[in-house]
C-alpha cells in the first residue's frame, strides 16, 4: 500500500481544517450534524455480523468495534470540556490516552449496544446544551495542556460534527474491505 492510498484510508473526508471564526451557518451546520450523528452512525452499524464489528478500516488501525466505543469517549469527553469551558475561566482540560482506551475490555466488545445508547442519550443532550450558548460562550475557550493549544467551542463544534464523519467513513471503508 502506497503512502497515498495509506492517506486517504486514514483521512477519509480529509483532514479537519481549522476555522477560527466560523460564522453563525457554519456553527449551526456543525450542532445539526452533531444532532444527527447518533442515528447515522446506529444505522451504519446496525446487521453487521461479529466479524464484520472485527473488520479494521485500514491495517493496523481500530476495529469497527473500537470505533463505535471509541466515538463514545470521545465525546464524552468534548461534552465535558465544553461545560467546563462555559462554566470556568479557560480552563485546563485533562487529555485522555485514547489508544490505551480503545484497548480496555468495555471498548472492544462487539456488542455495541450500550455505546450507541450512550452516543444517543449524550448528542441529544449535548445539541440542546449547545443550542443555548450565545456568541460570547461559542467563543470561549479551554487550554489542551499537551497540545499547547486553545480551543475556541465554536471552532470544536466544527471539529467534532468533522469528527463522527471522519469515523462513519472509516466504518464504511471497514464494511467494504476490512483489513
Amino acid at each position: 500500500m502506497n503512502e497515498n492510498e495509506l492517506l486517504k484510508l486514514t483521512y477519509p473526508v480529509g483532514k479537519f481544517e481549522w476555522n477560527e471564526k466560523p460564522n453563525k451557518e457554519e456553527i449551526k451546520k456543525g450542532i445539526t450534524l452533531l444532532e444527527e450523528f447518533p442515528e447515522k452512525l446506529r444505522k451504519s452499524v446496525s446487521n453487521l455480523s461479529k466479524e464484520t464489528l472485527l473488520n479494521h478500516y485500514r491495517p493496523g488501525s481500530w476495529t469497527i468495534a473500537q470505533v463505535v466505543h471509541h466515538l463514545a469517549d470521545s465525546h464524552m469527553h468534548s461534552y465535558l470540556r465544553f461545560k467546563h469551558a462555559i462554566l470556568e475561566t479557560t480552563p485546563s482540560i485533562k487529555d485522555y490516552q485514547e489508544a490505551h482506551w480503545a484497548e480496555l475490555p468495555d471498548a472492544s466488545e462487539t456488542d455495541l449496544s450500550y455505546s450507541l445508547d450512550l452516543l444517543t442519550a449524550l448528542h441529544k443532550r449535548w445539541t440542546i446544551f449547545l443550542n443555548t450558548l450565545s456568541e460570547k460562550d461559542l467563543s470561549k475557550t479551554y487550554y489542551h495542556p499537551e497540545r499547547e493549544k486553545y480551543y475556541p467551542l465554536n471552532t470544536t463544534i466544527l471539529i467534532y460534527a468533522w469528527h463522527g464523519e471522519h469515523h462513519l467513513a472509516h466504518i464504511e471503508n471497514a464494511k467494504k474491505k476490512g483489513y
